[in-house]
């Protein structure tokens, strides 16, 4: 592995805290990476038998970001552009227009969302601590606690990476495991 594609040491950081919240950064900096620079055509492109695309692998998980961390772990609304859609009527809505939509606007609405979700992480980390409980409750019952909300976000960034991965190098050959030292969100 080169030094620019090197990961952070998780262990480095001062709290289990800051490791979570390092791992999860990681994923989203490794993902931004993996779907960055590409037109419309190179976000529409699918591969083998998966209608699967970068375009919506971003909005995907903006929207996961929305629903995980912002309702379900903070107790917010989803918000916009989420409170629109009727996702009984069309399931796959961000998968269908994050097909569509411009590399510009699958991006605006990716970071709004990981913005929005740095906050509220920070808040109820603060208000709950990570043996808080979430805002919701499992149909059998549980409330998972914030260190287990945090740890499926990270989980949901890996597959998706491994995803975006498989996708972005049939579309122009970019590989690699994690995104250059110099790239940002």
């Amino acid at each position: 592995m080169s030094e620019s594609a090197a990961k952070p040491d998780p262990s480095a950081a001062v709290s289990e805290v800051e490791s979570l919240l390092s791992v999860l950064e990681r994923n989203r900096r490794t993902f931004a990476w993996k779907t960055a620079g590409l037109d419309e055509k190179g976000m529409r492109a699918t591969t083998a038998a998966s209608s699967m695309t970068l375009g919506g692998l971003v909005k995907h998980v903006a929207l996961v970001e929305a629903d995980w961390l912002a309702v379900k772990l903070a107790g917010r609304e989803y918000g916009a552009p989420w409170a629109a859609v009727n996702f009984d009527a069309d399931p796959d809505w961000e998968w269908r227009t994050g097909a569509l939509d411009s590399p510009e606007d699958l991006y605006a609405v990716w970071r709004d969302a990981v913005e929005r979700s740095r906050g509220l992480v920070a808040e109820v980390i603060k208000e709950r601590g990570l043996d808080g409980p979430a805002s919701f409750t499992w149909p059998d019952g549980r409330t998972p606690t914030v260190r287990a909300m945090l740890l499926d976000m990270i989980e949901e960034y890996a597959r998706h990476t491994g995803h975006a991965d498989i996708l972005r190098e049939a579309v122009d050959g970019r590989v690699g495991e994690g995104a250059p030292k110099n790239f940002t969100l």
